[in-house]
């Protein structure tokens, strides 16, 4: 596999951010070609790819090419799911393929004339059409130009490229272009239904917008589910603002057919507007949510609106899903393989100093925290135990002893003068204005033994220190690390952690979870999230990928010094 560049550069480089792949082969000789299609082009672009099908396309002579409309047949649904599924392989890449020539009613318009702006105008066009001139000035690549500034708002010096992928015809492709029916046009509906989460928006919900997109005609209702909707899935707490996931979903659909109209709506409950909507009359659905839209139906019916037709697209399958993931494209294992990875970058505290490099840990009750930071433990880390300072703090002649009791009576103390913790924790949780007195006297006395630990660290040239905090941000702790990592659980999962280590009623584990932060209130305030809720193998690499990952940053700050802010100590 080879690329020709009208400049010298690597091939293996991706050198641009933005460009569009104007594919000209025959659709049954693509089906079997786009593999190495893409990867050929994952080596030039990097971040966003459009894709242009114009079979036939020449290049070559002395008139301009213009772009045509070709039908909208299963056959070019399949084939764009098929380019999307490959394009799973190159997670790198963006890729959109644009609608706006593929007509799915009949028009006797043959010739696009507007040129269609894109979010992201192309710095480069690539294209799949071959010819035996490959030097700089091939005229091909100059038609290649204009016709791409043609069809499309690009990038001022457009640079072309023509792609050589290594392939060549298999008696599969030969089949498959004797056996291609181009006669079966989509039939199409004025007005199209289909909900979803959208969250990360990945390929497969591409696949399922632009089906619903060469299926309607007019407008495109499109319910995304928010709040309740939410509770049950997995890794909540990771899935993106409602505003975002429609921004994100937004711009994918004006970019590949413009000429729709969109409605968006939030839904929380799983049939929205489907249900009391009469303009509408085809839902799509995939083979998980068929149930779904007979439910749908059976609503309708009840409200004496028409049934609407289920046009029902398959599953697309992950191959490279793990042990704990689901085997089709999911948002929810997109989700997964962001534990343990930078989710916000730290911008250096500038209040502490820059050795040791400090992890604030934290989580819930029964989130499995104290677990991740002996695994961190094992891997090199040095454990500040705040919940063990806090008990030292309490002792006679601690810190915040003297305070305590001071502020509460003596009736706390056990026979012995120590704080009888049970008994002010029982005073104080059924109080909030008791318990915020409380954490006024612990919560400074305990931040001064970590930095007393903190510099004891210091001094013995340790790297990286965890401080172990289940309270690490309601105290304001956050302020005396570098990162913060949060350990999160199902809320679910917690009550039966809780009620099975300490032998706490269902009831009373539920309140002790409702007087602490919550998940969505950590995560947005983490640089870094971990989960327990799978098996302890799970957890392992989780925390392994976390370190190595926080090993690499810390590798390249040590790499390029002056390019952080100088860290002044506090100590």
């Amino acid at each position: 596999m080879f690329l020709l560049f009208p400049f010298r550069v690597k091939p293996t480089m991706s050198v641009f951010r933005s460009g569009v792949l104007v594919l000209t082969s025959p659709l049954s000789a693509l089906s079997v070609r786009l593999a190495p299609i893409l990867a050929s082009a994952a080596k030039v672009v990097q971040d966003t790819l459009y894709v242009h099908l114009q079979p036939g396309l020449l290049l070559t002579g002395s008139s301009q090419p213009n772009s045509t409309y070709i039908p909208a047949t299963p056959e070019v649904c399949n084939l764009i799911t098929k380019l999307y599924s490959n394009a799973d392989a190159h997670r790198n890449l963006d890729v959109r393929v644009l609608l706006t020539n593929i007509k799915n009613q009949s028009s006797s318009q043959q010739i696009l004339s507007s040129v269609q702006n894109l979010s992201h105008p192309p710095e480069v066009v690539l294209t799949d059409f071959q010819t035996s001139d490959g030097g700089q000035y091939n005229p091909a690549k100059q038609q290649l130009e204009r016709y791409a500034t043609n069809c499309y708002s690009c990038q001022p010096n457009l640079i072309s490229v023509l792609l050589y992928p290594d392939y060549v015809q298999s008696d599969e492709e030969i089949v498959a272009e004797e056996m291609i029916d181009n006669s079966k046009i989509l039939e199409t509906y004025s007005d199209v239904v289909v909900g979803g989460t959208f969250d990360r928006l990945h390929n497969a919900h591409k696949i399922l917008l632009s089906v619903c997109s060469l299926l309607a005609e007019r407008r495109l209702l499109i319910g995304v589910a928010d709040k309740e909707l939410l509770d049950g899935k997995v890794l909540k707490e990771l899935i993106q603002p409602y505003k975002q996931r429609v921004e994100i979903m937004s711009q994918f659909l004006v970019d590949v057919k413009p000429s729709l109209q969109y409605d968006i709506v939030p839904i929380s409950d799983p049939f929205g507007p489907s249900v009391t909507d009469p303009e509408l009359k085809c839902i799509v659905v995939s083979e998980e949510t068929r149930r779904g839209a007979v439910s749908v139906n059976n609503r309708r019916l009840e409200n004496a609106l028409s049934e609407l037709a289920v046009y029902e697209i398959q599953l697309v399958k992950d191959p490279l899903h793990s042990v704990n993931e689901e085997d089709k494209i999911s948002s929810s294992s997109l989700r997964n393989r962001l534990l343990g990875t930078l989710l916000i970058p730290s911008t250096g505290n500038p209040n502490i100093s820059a050795k040791p490099y400090v992890i604030g840990l934290t989580g819930g009750s029964g989130s499995g925290k104290s677990s991740v930071a002996k695994r961190l433990e094992a891997m090199g880390a040095t454990i500040i135990d705040c919940d063990k300072l806090g008990h030292l703090s309490y002792k006679p002649g601690g810190p915040a002893y003297q305070k305590v009791v001071d502020e509460f009576g003596t009736d706390i103390l056990c026979a012995d003068g120590t704080i009888d913790r049970k008994a002010i924790g029982s005073r104080v949780f059924s109080s909030k204005d008791q318990l915020k007195r409380l954490t006024d006297i612990v919560w400074p006395a305990i931040a001064d033994l970590v930095k007393e630990a903190l510099v004891e660290a210091a001094a013995q040239g340790v790297s990286v220190c965890v401080l172990d905090a289940a309270v690490l941000l309601e105290a304001g702790w956050n302020d005396m690390v570098h990162e913060v990592w949060t350990v999160l659980i199902p809320e679910k999962e917690a009550v039966i952690r809780i009620m099975n280590r300490d032998g706490a009623s269902e009831e009373a584990a539920k309140s002790r979870l409702a007087n602490q932060m919550t998940n969505c209130e950590r995560v947005q305030m983490s640089n870094v999230v971990l989960c327990t809720l799978w098996e302890p193998e799970v957890t392992q690499k989780q925390v392994q990928k976390a370190w190595n990952l926080l090993q690499k940053r810390l590798k390249q700050e040590t790499s390029f010094p002056n390019d952080k802010p100088v860290l002044k100590s506090r100590f």
